[in-house]
């Protein structure tokens, strides 16, 4: 087939919006809508360098054992509330080192969202709960690797660590296309054959390399961008990945550090996720499951939480003194929280009525205590906060106006975040 030197036309799709902002307001009027605004957007973004820890309890933590704890109440259970480095504000006995440096952090009580399921409430969470558009949204690592991109660090912008098996996980990345996935380091490890055999020689390697390349220039001239980037992006960060082994190599992690965040494997995911976060990754993931006490709520608790202490509270010392929190936005959250009434089985079923999360670090309010629950703990009576007032508010944090930009799908615009919701205006520095 012959190949074609004219463009194809939807390399030039512009929607009818961006026009119009482009003539209405010229460079300026372009920064809030889609296509025309990224590259001047990512530039800006750039130079500011900002990142993300995003840690995930998956199953749902229970407020009531963290930051929204009842003691001596009818659904308070076993454990006391402790007073932290903010005056006004406790948190559970179980959190005695995140306690001691609340001054860096902000609780936010008030949360009150949709969905009581795992299966529809982890990605509704995730990609902050927009409205139904027929499409599907990316999730925030994915929108965060796309909006900040890799940094000078040449590593791949989303880094997922996790529990598991590794590999290029596409779905997270929505209609923004498979290039945005998340690079799963599952059990701390690299995806399999990551690294060159000891058979194929660096020189065999360039040259291999390069006739690959070259394919995919040749198969991808006839197809869209979007269907094919992908597949030469994973090679891409494949190599870099490659070049700094040291990152990810446990026999690196200094013994010192290993006792500070736990050798449990929470501790070891998150050491890891500090040395990505200090070679330049934009957007760290770290998972951590077993959060569905519907039995033993309070013996999974009292295990499980310290742990997350330990670590937790490690890293955000660790950021601290590297002046890191200046630039990089730390959250921690589940799907929902969990039930005030105590079921038959000792345990704490699914709530997503009125539940909490921590934060702290770039552009996030420090010693904040956002929302109030009644004394029961059942409902929210303070204004209510729906993840979509989250998502306007950690876009804000790194430097995103949600009100001004927006995504462009092929023509498309779409908002970044639910139109109905706003920051949290009490959260932001």
């Amino acid at each position: 087939m012959k190949k074609h030197p004219l463009c194809r036309p939807w390399e030039h799709r512009l929607s009818r919006r961006q026009w119009l902002g482009s003539v209405a307001g010229g460079t300026l009027g372009a920064l809030g809508l889609g296509a025309i605004a990224e590259p001047l957007l990512a530039d800006e973004l750039k130079k500011k360098h900002r990142q993300v820890l995003f840690i995930w309890l998956d199953g749902g933590l229970s407020q009531l054992e963290s930051w929204d704890p009842k003691p001596h109440t009818q659904f308070g259970g076993p454990f006391r509330a402790i007073p932290t480095s903010v005056p006004g504000i406790q948190v559970s006995e179980l959190l005695p080192r995140t306690a001691k440096l609340m001054h860096h952090l902000a609780v936010v009580r008030s949360l009150c969202t949709k969905d009581n399921s795992h299966s529809a409430g982890v990605a509704r969470i995730q990609r902050g709960d927009p409205k139904n558009r027929g499409v599907t949204y990316p999730y925030l690592g994915s929108a965060v690797a796309k909006w900040l991109g890799a940094g000078e660090s040449g590593l791949p912008p989303y880094i997922w660590v996790k529990p598991g098996s590794s590999g290029f996980i596409t779905s997270d990345a929505g209609f923004l296309g498979p290039k945005y996935g998340a690079m799963a380091f599952g059990d701390g490890k690299p995806p399999e054959n990551l690294l060159r055999p000891p058979a194929i020689s660096s020189d065999e390697d360039r040259e291999r390399n390069e006739l690959r390349a070259r394919l995919d220039r040749r198969y991808a001239e006839k197809r869209r961008k979007e269907n094919t980037e992908a597949n030469a992006y994973v090679y891409e960060m494949a190599a870099q990945l490659q070049k700094k082994q040291e990152l990810f190599n446990p026999a690196t992690f200094p013994a010192k550090d290993v006792a500070r965040y736990g050798s449990h494997e929470f501790g070891r995911h998150m050491l890891l996720a500090r040395r990505f976060l200090e070679a330049g990754v934009t957007f760290v993931k770290v998972n951590s499951y077993g959060w569905d006490t519907h039995g033993d709520n309070f013996v999974g608790h009292s295990n499980m939480v310290p742990r997350v202490d330990q670590a937790f509270a490690a890293m955000i010392e660790d950021l601290a003194d590297r002046r890191m929190l200046d630039h990089v936005l730390v959250i921690m959250m589940s799907e929902f929280g969990r039930t005030p009434r105590i079921n038959g089985h000792v345990g704490r079923d699914h709530w997503p009525e009125a539940w909490s999360l921590i934060m702290g670090g770039c552009g996030i309010q420090k010693g904040a205590l956002v929302g109030k629950t009644n004394d029961k703990g059942t409902f929210v009576t303070s204004a209510e906060h729906d993840i979509g007032h989250l998502f306007h508010t950690w876009f804000q944090a790194l430097g995103i106006d949600t009100q001004k930009v927006e995504y462009d799908n092929a023509g498309q615009p779409l908002p970044l975040a639910h139109e109905d919701c706003a920051p949290i205006k009490e959260l932001l520095a």
